[in-house]
């Protein structure tokens, strides 16, 4: 297996594949969850114009020269002192190589001034709800609407930090 590489995200070249990620996991991830035609008007194009705009705190995950995944994190936007995984992906073909994982373990370190950490999950994304649970994230009773084409009901989690871990073997 090729060397995985986790850095900031600096160049042209990594936001676009910043944007792809974005885009294909989005398709790949939230069809049957999202309106349809809300996946279809998220097109690549759009991804970068949010990807260029919109650089600060984005982590890319790298295998041979190829962005596969990317994270996003920092101060939470509700919570004075508290962080926040903004946002998580990885292409699907690529997500059993604990990818993810190793993205989660980056945030931790980079949000390892917070005592409270959150994330925001779509109600209905039984997978990342048990990704996120079993790194010690619980469901914390916060929950708003978004619309998504349609309305799409979001969850918040989480976890004090001595709660969260991002083992190096994850089941």
């Amino acid at each position: 297996m090729s060397e995985l590489i986790l850095k900031p995200m600096e160049t042209g070249e990594e936001i676009r594949g910043k944007a792809y990620v974005h885009w294909k996991s989005w398709q790949e991830s939230y069809a049957g969850i999202v309106d349809p035609g809300y996946l279809r008007r998220l097109t690549l194009e759009k991804c970068e114009e949010m990807a260029f705009a919109y650089p600060k705190d984005t982590w890319v995950a790298k295998l041979d020269g190829r962005v596969v995944g990317f994270a996003c994190c920092g101060p939470d936007r509700e919570s004075p002192g508290a962080g926040e995984v903004y946002a998580i992906y990885v292409l699907e073909d690529f997500r059993k190589r604990k990818i993810g994982l190793r993205l989660m373990q980056l945030c931790l370190e980079e949000l390892r001034g917070c005592e409270k950490i959150f994330v925001w999950v779509l109600a209905d994304n039984a997978k990342a709800i048990r990704f996120y649970e079993q790194l010690g994230f619980r469901r914390d009773g916060g929950e708003k609407t978004l619309t998504l084409g349609t309305p799409v009901k979001v969850l918040r989690m989480s976890g004090e930090r001595e709660q969260l871990s991002a083992p190096e073997r994850h089941p």
